[in-house]
């Protein structure tokens, strides 16, 4: 599990034993972040939040919904009026996917320990269940929220572009495919590769495309 940074330094470690590729990115990157997350719903929801917006808006959206709602209990979001929830910066659907994980949970199909338990592939296929939950985002609520070691959201587009440059790549833009593929040779520190890869995106844009925590 990835807990501490500590682990993020050992798992560096491996990752350049692994692949000699990855030294210079790992000099070049400087501090890789821990970035845990809340566990349980609280973290699905920070990630949901998270879908396809930039960092500082998440952490903006983020912000406000915490002061509304208690976001760690089910009953609380099932209970939030929609205008409570589009106040603090949601669209309607993600509104309709927080309502259905909450409801998921208090009716015991959504169980937050037993996907902590679950191999990685078997957590996936139960989150990516729930309405408005798909790839990424169970992958990323694994990887920051569960501390999960080997997981690595190639959907993500700052991620595949990172890989390209810190590879050189001939492909600028690679597809989820191919960087998947690369990725294998990572195993099993996929999850701190994706963190080295995140954190070479920030030091090459200046922009930091991890998803808020």
């Amino acid at each position: 599990m990835i807990l501490t940074d500590a682990d993020v330094a050992a798992g560096l470690d491996a990752l350049v034993r692994l692949d000699p590729r990855l030294a210079p990115v790992v000099e070049g990157a400087g501090p890789v972040p821990l970035r845990r997350a809340e566990p349980g719903l609280a973290g699905l929801v920070a990630t949901v939040v998270a879908q396809q917006v930039s960092r500082a808006s998440a952490s903006a959206i983020l912000g406000r919904l915490r002061e509304a709602v208690e976001i760690s209990r089910a009953a609380a979001i099932l209970d939030a009026e929609d205008e409570v929830l589009r106040r603090a910066g949601l669209s309607a659907a993600k509104i309709r996917t927080l309502r259905a994980a909450a409801l998921a949970m208090s009716e015991g199909r959504l169980d937050f320990a037993r996907i902590e338990r679950a191999e990685p592939a078997a957590a996936v296929s139960e989150l990516v269940a729930l309405p408005g939950i798909g790839l990424w985002t169970a992958e990323c609520f694994l990887l920051f929220s569960l501390g999960h070691p080997d997981v690595f959201p190639a959907g993500d587009l700052a991620l595949r572009l990172a890989v390209a440059d810190g590879l050189a790549l001939s492909d600028a833009r690679p597809k989820e495919a191919s960087v998947a593929e690369i990725a294998r040779v990572w195993s099993p520190h996929r999850s701190v590769a994706a963190r080295l890869f995140w954190r070479h995106y920030h030091v090459v844009t200046r922009r930091d495309a991890a998803p808020a925590t």
